[in-house]
């Protein structure tokens, strides 16, 4: 390997070294798995075109290609030929990362999870840095400047991170980016030979120089000093999510003039909190309402084919005032004003607070937490609920059947029509919805129709073990098998509720539970729960289509009563249903945990882990492709000794008997094809040179063919007889076939070239004939040889245009033009 080639690989490795510091952002090490495939491409890519003499512009393209590549394999969108090769299904593929990492950027709060976009954009800007710095440092030879595509990746953790950011990562980097330069010191040394001291002694390339070492400490005292500064400064500690905004509040959904916050993925921020088989605290949660609702953490409203997923949420600071609940409220529904004190235990570590519905006034925390009022949901970019103790004042809304059937329907253009009604094409969901609800005139009739039906009377049963479908769809799979858990049902319900026409979405919180003391309620990771949410006029109803019975603290009502309980049993307003059920969905072994599917939101019929595509045949599709591809040079190289095989051709004159005009025989002379007998000395002595350049012979193109063969014989073929005959025998054909009027007719040229390849062979190392035969270095050396012509044509066309075109140029044609 050359010190020239050396240097794109140690760039290459040094980029990896460089994006040590979002070790400090994500969870896992996945990122850096699939940033080293991708880099090892680009490198490989770059290599290759150097092998090539490609010119700058071609390594680059070389380099993008690789990176296309390594980004299609790792992140395969199903569409792939070959695994890797990448289609325009694929670059739609990346597409929808993107848009979905511009979403997800801020939704998680770090650790990150592997989420396929946050990894696709890591991974992609990871190997973009990889190009430049082989382009600085190879390419231009500017080393000291790949230093700053590395400082943008070091600037990610700086701006997401909420503490410091770990100064060891940093280190890792900075001893990357000093790997390289010196690599390109001693890289240039060796290039002009040996170094000199003045008392004219040489100096090895690695042998210490005062200039040297002022250097090497130069660059230890700089990055000291960029890994103490920010250490020993706090306002330089902080991230750019210090500067986060308030949005207007409205609950329109658009961010405001003073800036919106990320999306908060509650899945993810209760990744590890949840899953968990022991019973711990989250929750305590003292209120002076008699029977309060469900306590609220967040929301999922953006439906996919996937299931639900959470929305942005956006909105003012909680130390502002807040938009008073009275205001949404609907004729017949009774309101009343309730205070609670919430305090979050340490094992609740996550950006959203839990708040009863509707709340009026929060007290007790700062202004890094705001209140979105569309969703109902306290969140923050900044901190998280853990440890947190606050108070607030909230309005109970309590509706009856008759104020939701005569709410009025929202108008069909506005936002909440436009996102909450929205459901994936699915034949089966609507022919259900319009069986359901045929003859119903009102919303809430529509509504309660799809509610009863989610009853034990019609078969459904609740289990935290689903059962898996055959149709492909999980919505589908759940209403055909009917057993599923509260995160099912929610959804599911939704799902059907938007199908007929009415906005709803699904509120994820805490049960009452039954771990009470007097007005303080201790809320436990066994009283997760997920219920549905319907619009009606200007608020969002609770449905809670779960069975109760399975439920410990469900909460049931006249809007919405308990469909599986005796008739005489009707429950009144905001009653709790099952306050000690028998049967309880979250037992002490098994809780009711809403994480069993955290990258995909609450997907319908999820049957516990993520149901996930076999990816091995693309693997090995992708090992085969690969193998292929390597195997194209040996291929090439068979086919080019196939074709100059020497034909068998007739002595030099042969005499032939044939019957004369009188009885007789006389003899002719039959000559052989002179062209035929030179072009397979051609053929022989080419397939001679190929040999030699395979197995590392040097070869003189100023040699005559005779001075090659004895200098063989001398000094590869000398232990050899029969080897140094059959090269004499090769080089004396191809000096007849170029210089002399008869060719030599009468050689055995390919026993000879058979006899010289077996010798050569045995010369040569394993490792030379390994690469003889997988990459034969005389087709490498071909291709690279005809790319550069290419290049060349290429230059010298595209500048012959470039003066066609400075000819005729106007500013040309009209500053020669005589003035009149």
């Amino acid at each position: 390997m050359t010190p020239h080639r050396n240097i794109g690989f140690v760039a290459a490795a040094a980029t990896l070294l460089a994006a040590a510091p979002l070790s400090a952002i994500f969870e896992r090490w996945t990122w850096l798995v699939q940033a080293a495939i991708v880099v090892s491409v680009v490198a490989g890519a770059a290599a290759l075109s150097r092998l090539g003499r490609a010119p700058l512009w071609g390594q680059l393209l070389a380099m993008l290609a690789g990176l296309t590549l390594g980004l299609t394999w790792v992140f395969p969108g199903g569409t792939e030929l070959l695994a890797f090769v990448p289609t325009p299904a694929t670059f739609a593929h990346f597409g929808d990362l993107l848009q979905t990492s511009l979403q997800d950027m801020r939704a998680y709060g770090v650790k990150v999870p592997d989420v396929d976009s946050l990894l696709f954009l890591a991974v992609l800007g990871i190997g973009a840095v990889a190009v430049v710095v082989d382009v600085l440092a190879v390419g231009l030879r500017r080393p000291a400047l790949a230093g700053l595509p590395m400082l943008a990746i070091y600037s990610v953790p700086v701006a997401v991170y909420v503490d410091s950011v770990p100064a060891t990562p940093f280190v890792v980097g900075a001893a990357g980016y000093l790997w390289l330069l010196v690599t390109d010191n001693v890289d240039r040394v060796r290039r002009f030979g040996r170094r000199f001291t003045g008392e004219g002694r040489d100096v090895d390339v690695w042998e210490a120089s005062p200039l040297a070492a002022a250097g090497r400490r130069l660059a230890a005292a700089g990055v000291l000093v960029a890994v103490v500064l920010p250490l020993a400064v706090p306002g330089m500690t902080g991230g750019l999510l210090n500067n986060v905004g308030a949005g207007p509040g409205d609950g329109n959904g658009r961010p405001g003039q003073g800036g919106s916050s990320g999306r908060i993925d509650l899945f993810a921020a209760l990744s590890g909190q949840l899953n968990q088989s022991e019973r711990f605290d989250l929750v305590k949660v003292t209120t002076d309402e008699p029977n309060p609702f469900y306590l609220r953490l967040g929301v999922v409203d953006d439906l996919k084919s996937s299931g639900f997923q959470a929305r942005v949420p956006t909105g003012q600071q909680v130390t502002r005032d807040l938009a008073d609940p009275t205001e949404r409220a609907t004729r017949g529904v009774e309101q009343r004003t309730y205070r609670a004190t919430v305090e979050v235990t340490k094992d609740l570590n996550m950006p959203l607070l839990p708040v009863y519905a509707e709340p009026a006034r929060i007290e007790d925390l700062n202004g890094n937490w705001r209140y979105d009022p569309n969703q109902q949901v306290v969140f923050s970019n900044r901190e998280n609920a853990r440890g947190k103790s606050y108070s607030f004042e909230y309005v109970r809304s309590t509706f009856s059947p008759e104020a939701l059937r005569a709410a009025p329907a929202p108008p069909s253009e506005s936002a909440v029509m436009r996102q909450q009604t929205f459901t994936p094409p699915n034949p089966d969901v609507d022919r259900l919805v319009a069986r359901l609800t045929e003859g119903r005139k009102t919303n809430y009739d529509k509504v309660r129709a799809i509610y009863d039906y989610f009853s034990v009377d019609n078969g459904f049963t609740y289990a935290l073990s689903t059962r898996n479908g055959s149709s492909g769809a999980d919505i589908t799979d759940f209403l055909a098998t009917k057993v599923g858990y509260c995160q099912q049902y929610a959804a599911a319900m939704a799902w059907l509720v938007r199908a007929a026409g009415v906005p709803a979405r699904v509120a994820v919180g805490f049960t009452n539970g039954s771990n009470t003391d007097g007005d303080a309620y201790v809320l436990t990771n066994q009283n997760l729960h997920a219920w549905t949410e319907v619009y009606f006029g200007k608020s969002w109803v609770p449905f809670d289509a779960t069975p109760a019975a399975s439920i410990p603290g469900a909460v049931r009502s006249t809007w919405a009563p308990d469909t599986d309980a005796p008739q005489d049993a009707s429950p009144a307003p905001g009653s709790s249903a099952a306050p000690g059920a028998a049967n309880p969905s979250a037992g002490p072994n098994e809780p009711d945990r809403l994480d069993k599917d955290a990258d995909q939101g609450l997907a319908v019929g999820d049957s516990g882990p993520t149901r996930r595509d076999t990816v091995w045949p693309w693997w090995l599709a992708g090992a085969l492709a690969l193998l292929a591809l390597l195997a194209v040079p040996a291929l090439r190289r068979s086919a080019l000794r196939r074709r100059r095989r020497v034909r068998a051709t007739p002595p030099a004159a042969t005499a032939v008997a044939v019957p004369g005009q009188r009885g007789g025989a006389r003899e002719i002379v039959v000559g052989v094809d002179a062209e035929a007998a030179r072009a397979d000395a051609h053929a022989a002595w080419d397939e001679l040179l190929d040999t030699l350049v395979d197995f590392h012979v040097p070869v003189d193109g100023t040699e005559t063919p005779r001075a090659t063969a004895e200098r063989l014989t001398r000094e590869a073929l000398v232990e050899d007889a029969g080897a140094a005959t059959g090269v004499r025998l090769l080089g004396r054909a191809e000096e007849r076939a170029r210089y002399a009027r008869d060719p030599l007719t009468d050689a055995e040229l390919q026993p000879a070239l058979r006899t010289v390849r077996g010798a050569l062979a045995a010369r040569a190392t394993r490792r030379t004939r390994l690469l003889a035969a997988v990459l034969p270095p005389s087709v490498l050396m071909r291709w690279r040889t005809a790319l550069a012509e290419r290049s060349a044509r290429l230059v010298t066309t595209s500048g012959q245009a470039r003066q066609w075109m400075l000819r005729w140029s106007p500013r040309r044609l009209l500053a020669g033009r005589p003035a009149r």
